[in-house]
């Protein structure tokens, strides 16, 4: 872009640049998951170039299989940098709940990866168990220790937010209950009522949970705090015992326990993606469709559907034929309260009048 004037500037994009480079380091440090992350991302990708010349240098398959176990982890604890960052965005015309399941898609890539490292890892341990090597254990001791250490560091820092983590998502409206009705030729009539909440004036808010993303950098650190402690046992056992094949039994155990416990974030992110019920519902639901039957009015409760935002926001809708007479506001009123209890954060209710 040319100057207006003769002493203006002329059109820089490194500032422009720049300014968003601050701006992505603001969001980063404005959060403590995000942060956390940011900070842990510098120091296990360092100690990865660490481990993946010392494995070279010593010839084993387990420093160098953590080393690269260690480098998928920045490539996650950096997806779920960005996702920590990206759910925190206000929603919009075009993503009208927010971008919240940023956090579920970042667990899903964190356990593929997983599942891709713990595939490599046994591969190379099953082709090494056939034709052991020769490993200098002497110099493994000390740089696998150090990795466990930096590992622990992870453990402690990610521990509270795995075990505690999770957000909440609110969505209520002021009216709480609004009906419509409109009649149709051939003799009978629909109306329809969406409760969101009670009939005093609430709150609109929309909050993202971490808990996902944080369950796959836990799950990643747990992983390669088994493969520190993988290499020391099997250098323990090279030096005092000289068994060679120490080494790629210990990486196929680690790469099958890596396997096991991703499979409960898989699980959970693909049912989120999947649109499943949630699976703490599962047990309530019927409970609530029972109570919402028995409600004076109520003929039956008819194509109920139920969904996981984010991590712990359920959000759910169902169809309700009352009779002609019935009081609408108060089975509304009930209905919302009912699901409510059971967790169901925001409900849409869509009413039909039986026919006469």
């Amino acid at each position: 872009m040319l100057p207006l004037h003769s002493k203006d500037e002329g059109y820089q994009p490194g500032f422009r640049l720049k300014a968003k480079i601050s701006g992505w380091f603001r969001a980063v440090f404005s959060d403590p998951t995000s942060r956390n992350l940011f900070m842990f991302l510098i120091l296990n990708l360092s100690f990865a170039f660490v481990e993946l010349l010392y494995g070279v240098w010593t010839n084993s398959l387990g420093l160098i299989s953590d080393s690269f176990h260690m480098f998928f982890d920045c490539t996650a604890l950096l997806a779920g940098l960005a996702a920590s960052v990206v759910s925190r965005w206000r929603a919009n015309e075009r993503f009208s709940y927010g971008y919240v399941r940023a956090e579920v898609l970042a667990g899903f890539i964190n356990g593929l990866f997983l599942v891709f490292i713990a595939f490599f890892i046994f591969s190379e341990a099953i082709e090494r168990l056939v034709e052991p090597p020769e490993v200098k254990h002497e110099r493994l001791f000390v740089v696998s220790v150090l990795g466990f250490f930096v590992n622990l560091v992870g453990i402690f820092a990610f521990h509270h937010g795995h075990a505690h983590g999770g957000g909440g998502h609110g969505h209520s409206h002021s009216n709480g209950g609004v009906g419509h009705g409109h009649s149709h030729g051939h003799g009978h009539s629909h109306g329809h009522g969406h409760s969101h909440g009670s009939d005093s004036e609430e709150k609109h808010s929309h909050s993202g949970g971490n808990k996902q993303i944080l369950q796959g950098v836990f799950l990643h650190i747990m992983a390669d705090t088994l493969g520190s402690v993988g290499v020391i046992v099997s250098a323990v056992l090279m030096h005092y015992f000289g068994w060679m094949i120490a080494d790629p039994i210990c990486s196929m155990f680690i790469s099958i326990l890596i396997f096991v416990s991703v499979i409960p974030l898989l699980r959970d992110s693909v049912s989120v993606l999947m649109m499943r019920t949630p699976y703490a519902l599962d047990e309530a639901l019927p409970a609530c469709y029972q109570r919402v039957s028995n409600l004076e009015g109520v003929y039956s409760v008819q194509e109920p559907h139920f969904w996981t935002l984010c991590s712990e926001v359920y959000i759910g809708m169902v169809k309700l034929e009352v009779a002609p007479a019935a009081d609408t506001k108060y089975i509304l009123s009930q209905t919302h309260n009912i699901f409510t209890q059971a967790g169901v954060r925001q409900l849409y209710v869509q009413v039909d009048y039986a026919t006469m």
